[in-house]
C-alpha cells in the first residue's frame, strides 16, 4: 500500500470529516484505502469476522453526495468496525461462538444503531472471545487473534479485535464493550485510547437489562474521535431504562488542567506490577506534573476481595444468560467458557448480592480520594501483554516471579467495572520492551465524564501518541 494511502488509514474522525467537508477527500477514497488495509494485513492478525466492501462503498458514494449537498450528519461516511459481540440486524453476530455462528439478530444495540443514524458506515465485524468471557482474543469459531506490534502476543479482550484493527489502520474508529475492562485492556495494549462510560451514560442492548458491569462506548486513536462517538452514543434510550436522561455534550477542544491535584495508585491495593509498567506509569506522572499539576500517591486499600466479588457477579450474569446453552452446546464450547458457566449456575442469590456489599465497601475508600482529588490514576495492565495463546487457567501464571491468577489478575479495570458509576478512560502511558504499548487508567468522580476526557486531552497534547504505528 502506498504510503499516502497508508497515511489515509491512519487518519481520525475528525481530520477526515474534515477533508470531507472542504472536499478535498470524498469517504469513498477513505473506504478504499481501509478496505484493501483490511485485506492485506487481516491474514497476519486474524482480527476481522465479516467485512461489507461492496454496501460500504455504496454507503460512502452516498456519503459524498451528501458532503456535496452540504446535508451531513455529524460521523457522516466516517468508517467504523463493529464488535462481533454487539447485535445488528440482519446480519450475522457470533458473539464469538460456534453456537451462533448463522445467527442474525432481529434488532440493533442502541448505540450501534445511533451510530450509524449519525453516519457511520460498517465495512467490516471485529472478533472477540467466545461470548466475550475473556481478556484475550481467541475462539474456537475464529481462532487466534494477535497483536499487530507482536504477533506472538495477544490483542487484547475481549474487545481485542477492534484495538488491533485500529493500531493496524484497518477502521477510522470502532466501537467496544467493558464488563471487566474489555475497552481499556486492548485500547493499553494496543495503544490506542478507550472509554468505559459511567453505567446508565450510554443505554445497553436488549441482551443484558440493568447490567450495571457492563458498558458500551467508544475506541479510537484520539479523545476528541471518542468525544465525538461519545456524544452520539451517549442519552437516554426507550430500551434501557437505566439509560439517564442528563446528556453531557463533550467538547472538541478542553480546557487545561493546571492546578488539578491527581491522586496515583500504582497496584489498587493488591495486584502485581510488571517493572517496565511500573516505570511508564511514574513517568506518566511526571507528564501531568510537568502540566502544573500536583500528583500524590494514595492507597485505595482494596484486596482479593475484590476479585472475588467481580468473578462472582461475572459468573452470575454468563449463567444466566447463556446457561442453559450447556446441556446441547457443551462440548462445542471453550472448556474455558463451560467453567465459567458452571460456577455461575453454583451462585446463590444471596452470593451475588454480597458483591454489592463488596462494591460498597470499595467506594467507602475511593470516595475521600476523589473528593479530595479530580482524578485518579493507575497501570491499565499489570503487564505489557499476555501471549496470543494465553490460558485463563494457567496454574503457572505469574508477574515478578510471583504466581498470580491467570484469568484476569494481569488487569487493572475490572475492579471499576465494580465501581460502574465512575467514567475510566484509557491513554498510551508508552512502550515496553516488547514493542507493546503500556495503558494509563484515568479515573473520574461518578457521572463526572468531562474530567476524564480533559485529563487524557491534556496528557494527549503533552505527549501525542498517534506518530507510533506498527510496522506489518
Amino acid at each position: 500500500m502506498a504510503s499516502m494511502d497508508l497515511n489515509l488509514c491512519y487518519l481520525t474522525a475528525t481530520e477526515a470529516i474534515d477533508q470531507f467537508k472542504a472536499k478535498k477527500l470524498s469517504p469513498v477514497e477513505l473506504m478504499k484505502a481501509l478496505l484493501a488495509r483490511c485485506e492485506a494485513v487481516n491474514p497476519k492478525l486474524n482480527v476481522l469476522t465479516y467485512t461489507f466492501a461492496e454496501r460500504a462503498l455504496e454507503q460512502a458514494k452516498a456519503a459524498e453526495t451528501r458532503y456535496m449537498k452540504g446535508d451531513t450528519r455529524p460521523l457522516e461516511g466516517v468508517p467504523v468496525a463493529i464488535k462481533d459481540f454487539h447485535p445488528v440486524k440482519g446480519e450475522i453476530t457470533t458473539f464469538g461462538s460456534l453456537v451462533y455462528r448463522d445467527f442474525r439478530p432481529d434488532n440493533t444495540a442502541p448505540t450501534i444503531e445511533r451510530l450509524f443514524d449519525a453516519g457511520a458506515i460498517m465495512h467490516c465485524r471485529t472478533t472477540t472471545p467466545e461470548f466475550a468471557h475473556s481478556g484475550v482474543t481467541k475462539s474456537l469459531l475464529w481462532g487466534v487473534s494477535r497483536n499487530p506490534w507482536n504477533l506472538e502476543y495477544s490483542p487484547g479482550g475481549s474487545s481485542g479485535g477492534a484495538g488491533a484493527a485500529l493500531a493496524a489502520g484497518m477502521t477510522t474508529i470502532a466501537d467496544g464493550t467493558d464488563g471487566g475492562g474489555s475497552i481499556r485492556l486492548p485500547s493499553s495494549i494496543n495503544g490506542i485510547f478507550g472509554y468505559k462510560p459511567p453505567f446508565g451514560r450510554n443505554p445497553l442492548d436488549r441482551e443484558h437489562p440493568r447490567e450495571t458491569v457492563l458498558h458500551y462506548g467508544p475506541m479510537t486513536r484520539s479523545v476528541a474521535d471518542a468525544a465525538l462517538m461519545q456524544n452520539v452514543m451517549s442519552g437516554a434510550h426507550p430500551g434501557d431504562i437505566c439509560s439517564v436522561r442528563e446528556k453531557i455534550v463533550l467538547p472538541q477542544r478542553f480546557e487545561d488542567i493546571r492546578g488539578w491535584k491527581i491522586a496515583l495508585s500504582m497496584d489498587l491495593g493488591y495486584f502485581e506490577i510488571d517493572p517496565e509498567v511500573r516505570r511508564n506509569t511514574l513517568e506518566a506522572a511526571e507528564v501531568f506534573k510537568e502540566l502544573g499539576c500536583a500528583v500524590d500517591e494514595v492507597d485505595v486499600g482494596w484486596n482479593y476481595g475484590v476479585l472475588d466479588a467481580w468473578q462472582t457477579h461475572w459468573e452470575g450474569l454468563f449463567a444466566g444468560i447463556a446457561g442453559d446453552l450447556l446441556p446441547r452446546w457443551r462440548y462445542e464450547m471453550e472448556p474455558f467458557v463451560v467453567h465459567l458457566l458452571e460456577r455461575g449456575l453454583s451462585h446463590s442469590a444471596a452470593r451475588l448480592y454480597r458483591c454489592n456489599l463488596v462494591a460498597g465497601d470499595m467506594y467507602k475508600t475511593l470516595a475521600p480520594i476523589l473528593g479530595k482529588y479530580n482524578i485518579l490514576i493507575c497501570p491499565t495492565t499489570a503487564v505489557p501483554s499476555v501471549r496470543a495463546e494465553h490460558r485463563n487457567d494457567d496454574p503457572d501464571f505469574n508477574i515478578n516471579g510471583k504466581k498470580v491468577p491467570a484469568y484476569v489478575q494481569w488487569i487493572l479495570t475490572y475492579p471499576f467495572n465494580l465501581m460502574s458509576q465512575c467514567p475510566v478512560a484509557s491513554i498510551p502511558s508508552g512502550v515496553s520492551s516488547l514493542g507493546i504499548p503500556t495503558g494509563l487508567q484515568i479515573v473520574g468522580r461518578t457521572f463526572d465524564d468531562l474530567s476524564v476526557f480533559r485529563a487524557a486531552a491534556a496528557f494527549e497534547a503533552a505527549r501525542p501518541w498517534r506518530n507510533r504505528r506498527p510496522v506489518l
